[in-house]
């Protein structure tokens, strides 16, 4: 598991690191995953990359009694971890389905930035991460995906994910790796 390369016109991606999220039970530590996304965001923003932090709130349109209800979360449930450091540069995303792409317009405000690779992290791996970079594959973006920075409701799922799907979508990667890909790079 290593990237091999970073495009010069890279985004990342951070999926749902959001308090509603955040705060339940995971297959890794969120404080981890957390930290680790924050890093990436930091070192993207010190590189002048674009980053793109995505939450969820709502859902989208169709069957709905099998879905739990939205409106017992509490009214915090979809603001940003404060962990992440937003910033008025980032561009912010909220989505009504499992992927970042769908009825967003991400697709378009990263083409208009001339973005030609992204690299995802967040919350849950088999979940809002698989389904943005399917989309992120599909739509002719190059795909890394930062592993250490991501984690799942059940680690079958996020084993699944990382070892069977992710390398047919993009290089998987370490956030030391991608790091040392942006250090290689002049400010």
């Amino acid at each position: 598991m290593t990237a091999t390369m970073l495009d010069t016109d890279a985004a990342l991606i951070v999926v749902d690191l959001q308090k509603g999220i955040v705060s339940q039970p995971m297959a890794h530590p969120t404080n981890a995953v957390v930290a680790k996304a924050a890093e990436l965001a930091a070192t993207f923003r010190h590189h002048a990359l674009p980053v793109v932090l995505v939450t969820v709130d709502g859902r989208a349109p169709g069957r709905v009694e099998r879905r739990p209800a939205t409106a017992d979360r509490p009214a915090d449930w979809a603001e940003l971890v404060p962990e992440l450091h937003a910033e008025a540069s980032d561009i912010r995303v909220v989505k009504r389905s499992w992927g970042a792409f769908t009825d967003t317009g991400l697709r378009d405000t990263l083409r208009a930035r001339k973005v030609t690779q992204v690299v995802i992290a967040g919350i849950a791996t088999s979940i809002g991460v698989e389904s943005t970079a399917r989309a992120a594959y599909e739509l002719g973006f190059n795909v890394t995906l930062a592993c250490d920075a991501m984690t799942d409701f059940a680690i079958e799922s996020h084993d699944h994910s990382i070892q069977r799907i992710f390398p047919r979508l993009g290089e998987t990667a370490t956030v030391a790796d991608v790091v040392a890909l942006l250090a290689q790079r002049t400010v």
